[in-house]
């Protein structure tokens, strides 16, 4: 086994002289680091994102507007529904009055005035019955 030992101390030496032309070369192929190509990259991933943050912004911008448009009509709607709503309470609380005044007076409670013209109210089938055509 003594006779190995300086036969590896020297492979362990000369080894690395004789790669390290092989090594030399083999890292010459490697390009330089160029640092304007980094910044190009660089540049190039800050505007990506920057192009899709705007996208992205833009989108919820369209959405909100319609959004918006959405809730401007459903406010218009709930406001005349309201009103005709008030107009009917109104118009109820009036007859209630005249009624109650009428009834402290003695009179005879008018009739209720005629509906306005326009859809009568539908009544629902009897059970038994088919709806009429």
């Amino acid at each position: 086994m003594k006779r190995h030992f300086p036969l590896t101390i020297a492979l362990a030496i000369a080894l690395p002289s004789v790669l390290s032309p092989l090594w030399t070369a083999h890292a010459a192929d490697d390009p330089p680091a160029d640092p304007t190509l980094a910044h190009d990259q660089a540049k190039a991933v800050s505007d990506t994102v920057k192009h899709d943050a705007k996208t992205v912004a833009d989108a919820a911008k369209d959405g909100a507007k319609k959004i918006a448009v959405a809730a401007k009509q459903v406010a218009h709607e709930v406001a005349v529904t309201s009103k005709e709503g008030a107009q009917e309470v109104a118009a109820t609380a009036k007859r209630g009055a005249a009624r109650a005044k009428a009834a402290v007076n003695g009179e005879k409670t008018p009739s209720p005035p005629a509906k306005p013209a326009g859809k009568p109210p539908e009544k629902p089938p009897s059970p038994g019955k088919a709806p009429a055509p």
